[in-house]
């Protein structure tokens, strides 16, 4: 049965409900919720919660007959040889590299003068 968010599956089971001290109906209630499950096991004659609880979604019966089918294959299977890991590049010369004339101090910056501000009027 199709899966996706939100969908509810419903059971009902005959089990002992603690509040009536008797056997009834129990409704469980599984609602998907992505990768959970809520599960809601309420009572159909005094419609108390019995227990609430969140789990993970089991996989579907056919999927893991297929997983199980695949492990046996790979034990089956001839063992591979590990590669063999790579060797580290052979290390070159250092690159010569010619001395470079030592950076010049770097100047103070010079104020600018009045005469070049942009003067902006007060309103």
């Amino acid at each position: 049965m199709n899966k996706r968010p939100g969908h509810v599956e419903v059971t009902t089971e005959v089990g002992y409900c603690s509040f009536c001290n008797r056997t009834r109906n129990l409704r469980r209630e599984d609602h998907h919720l992505g990768t959970l499950v809520r599960t809601i096991v309420t009572c159909e004659t005094c419609h108390r919660t019995l227990s609430s609880s969140i789990g993970v979604a089991q996989a579907e019966p056919a999927a893991a007959e297929k997983a199980a089918e695949v492990e046996a294959v790979a034990e089956q299977a001839p063992a591979v040889a590990a590669p063999k890991p790579r060797r580290a590049p052979a290390k070159r010369a250092p690159a010569k590299r010619t001395a470079k004339p030592a950076a010049k101090a770097a100047k103070p910056a010079k104020p600018t003068s009045t005469a070049t501000r942009k003067v902006t009027k007060k309103k």
